[in-house]
């Protein structure tokens, strides 16, 4: 930690440079302030939705921290030319809706003209100094937690194509606008100290990066990661999005990828758009922290274990 000033006590806990998307400011001895901004293209057709995954997406990162937001700002580029303004209505309705669901409050925010559309939000929360989850807190010994489905670049890859089904569809959607609330809750209360959203640089980007800032290998289990239904068979045939692909070449530095596949590798590394959450906890707490999130709706697993050695990624 360091002094962002030397006529002020705020010292910043979390930032950029430790390779976390959002930074943490601690205020007190018992307070620290949580502020990330993201945004994102559309990735279904309906304006509503797209609104809805979006400020998911946005927000993530303050749970990823273990904190709970208080306010955001809406980010908003829109082609007034082009576009409709009743449908930007829509699209900011959606951010509402989980802002309701969050229990935070839009304030404001900026827009743009921009010839493609995008829409987020800068979201600040708040986290206790004791309990903030960073992405290099892993410690050996630990088992990992993924609670959400890996796939959903591959699903909105086919979507856009028309190749996915409407069920293929609505189950990538309702992952997307699950909130990472309940996960985080569940991640501080069960002692983890390490946690990251997995979410454009996939599950092997993300937890990859983990292994590297907490210095330990992860041993992945690929049987165990679960995973959207459609998009196995949609990655063999190629839709994959080309997010997915970088993220594989830059993965391979660290990867032990044993004798798996491509199409296997391709959904490890798969671009997330509003992923879940994975984190480190003691194999003590593994059950009750499974059976907390079944019981709340998620689907999620134990999908490994970290381990001492040259920091790594390894596919089992």
């Amino acid at each position: 930690m360091r002094h962002l000033n030397s006529d002020h006590p705020e010292e910043l806990l979390v930032g950029p440079e430790t390779g976390d998307d959002a930074a943490v400011w601690k205020l007190d001895d018992d307070r620290a302030i949580v502020s990330t901004a993201d945004f994102i293209t559309p990735v279904v057709d309906d304006a509503r939705t797209w609104g809805r995954v979006a400020a998911a997406n946005s927000v993530s990162d303050v749970y990823a921290m273990g904190g709970s937001p208080l306010f955001a700002l809406n980010l908003v580029g829109w082609n007034k030319d082009a576009l409709p303004i009743e449908l930007l209505g829509e699209v900011l309705a959606g951010g509402q809706d989980i802002a309701t669901a969050g229990g935070f409050a839009i304030v404001g925010g900026h827009t743009i003209d921009d010839p493609e559309p995008k829409y987020g939000m800068s979201v600040t929360g708040e986290v206790h100094p004791d309990r903030i989850l960073t992405n290099a807190g892993l410690q050996v010994g630990q088992d990992l937690i993924l609670t959400k489905p890996l796939g959903i670049g591959i699903l909105t890859t086919a979507i856009k194509a028309g190749r996915a089904t409407d069920e293929q569809a609505a189950e990538a959607i309702t992952s997307m606008i699950r909130l990472n609330d309940i996960a985080s809750r569940l991640a501080v209360d069960a002692g983890a100290t390490g946690c990251t959203d997995v979410t454009g640089f996939g599950l092997m980007g993300h937890l990859g990066r983990m292994a590297i800032e907490s210095r330990v290998v992860v041993t992945v289990e690929f049987e165990t990661i679960p995973i959207l239904g459609g998009a196995s068979e949609f990655a063999t045939g190629g839709i994959v999005p080309g997010g997915s692909q970088r993220n594989l070449a830059w993965a391979r530095e660290f990867l032990d990828a044993g004798t798996h596949s491509e199409t296997d590798l391709l959904i490890t590394a798969d671009a997330q758009t509003s992923g879940g959450l994975v984190f480190g906890v003691d194999p003590s707490e593994t059950g009750g922290v499974l059976g907390e999130l079944a019981a709340t709706g998620h689907t999620a697993a134990r999908i490994g274990r970290v381990g001492a050695g040259s920091p790594s990624f390894k596919l089992t």
